[in-house]
């Protein structure tokens, strides 16, 4: 006898503007949104392309402010938002990847200024009402609905200059949120449906993305992908996977979507026989009669992505101390998280091995 449906799914409020020339329509979404006065946010590598943002929207960019970081620094959260205050900002408008669009989050947060996405990466992150701050080496996250950019707009022409092994990265980080939405203890028809199709997408655009960078199809489509696994993650609970690269990222300051490639196939590996459905729908995606985890494992390597916290900078060392700080605040996940079960796939992890269960 078949189990009824029950479940319970909460749609977020979601605009994107996605294709070729979305940037341009930048200034129709600002006046959508009712700012008069906006903060572009970018990392200093990007000032180029937020200067172009603050000329498409005139005399509405109030400032550039060009101090994004990785994992949201409290001191960078800070400075924002006393540059916002400065200028009078009624809002922000957030261009580059997880850094810029995360310190955009935190103004909105702690400021209430509404945000706008410009992302030039696969991260997703835009597409959810997860924020996160580090502050004395530990990375602090939650959901508010405050954080969720009010408008999104999708350009695959901004993310040809990301190189490929960003491009890889940063794709592998959005496959991970539709990984753990699958499992997730609030999972729902919607999200498994969104999720398949959104690793689906990913996993077949990223190889061409590699192939041709300036394949702008290709691009579309990896664009694709990010906004439904970031929509994923938006919708569900965050689990073992994210809880290990909340802790490597804040505590040990790793590269964060490079990390996520590291972890996913691990992490994985760890749930999937606990999780069958989800393994399932992930084969499905990757067109993989094989286990799923092995499967996104090979696929990092074939693109040139790492595949060892060694050379992303951890130390063996370190070890114990994750496992410590992932299980202080555990999340919810489909089998039980032990501390020997942490150690095992942080080893792996580390030194590169193939995952196991």
């Amino acid at each position: 006898m078949n189990t009824p449906l029950d479940f319970r799914y909460q749609a977020l409020p979601m605009r994107v503007v996605m294709g070729p020339g979305a940037l341009d329509r930048l200034a129709d979404e600002v006046d959508h949104a009712g700012l008069k006065r906006v903060m572009v946010l970018c990392s200093p590598g990007q000032r180029e392309l937020a200067e172009t943002v603050a000329g498409l929207i005139g005399a509405r960019a109030a400032d550039i402010h060009p101090h994004a970081r990785m994992h949201v620094p409290a001191e960078a959260a800070a400075g924002a938002r006393r540059r916002a205050k400065e200028v009078n900002a009624d809002g922000c408008v957030a261009v580059g990847g997880g850094s810029a669009i995360g310190l955009g989050k935190i103004v909105a947060l702690q400021y209430g200024l509404p945000i706008i996405a410009v992302p030039t990466t696969y991260a997703g992150s835009e597409m959810t009402p997860v924020w996160g701050m580090t502050e004395n080496g530990v990375k602090r996250t939650g959901r508010d609905p405050r954080v969720l950019p009010v408008s999104v707009l999708y350009d695959p022409a901004l993310t040809v200059t990301l190189p490929a092994a960003i491009s890889v990265t940063s794709g592998m980080n959005a496959i991970a949120h539709a990984v753990e939405a699958l499992y997730a203890p609030d999972a729902s028809p919607v999200i498994d449906l969104m999720a398949e199709e959104g690793v689906r997408a990913l996993a077949a655009a990223l190889p061409d993305v590699v192939a041709d960078g300036a394949d702008l199809d290709a691009r579309a489509r990896a664009q694709y992908g990010a906004w439904l696994c970031g929509a994923c993650l938006g919708a569900t609970t965050m689990s073992l996977h994210h809880k290990l690269c909340h802790a490597l990222g804040g505590t040990l300051d790793l590269p964060h979507a490079p990390t996520h490639t590291v972890v996913l196939p691990h992490a994985l590996a760890y749930n999937q026989d606990a999780a069958p459905k989800a393994a399932a729908a992930l084969g499905r995606a990757l067109g993989t009669s094989a286990d799923p985890a092995t499967h996104l494992w090979d696929l990092a390597g074939r693109l040139g992505a790492p595949r060892s916290l060694r050379e992303l900078g951890m130390a063996e060392s370190d070890i114990d101390r994750i496992v410590q700080v992932s299980l202080a605040n555990p999340y919810g996940n489909p089998r039980e998280v032990t501390a020997e079960g942490l150690r095992h796939l942080l080893s792996a992890a580390w030194s590169g091995q193939p995952p196991t269960s």
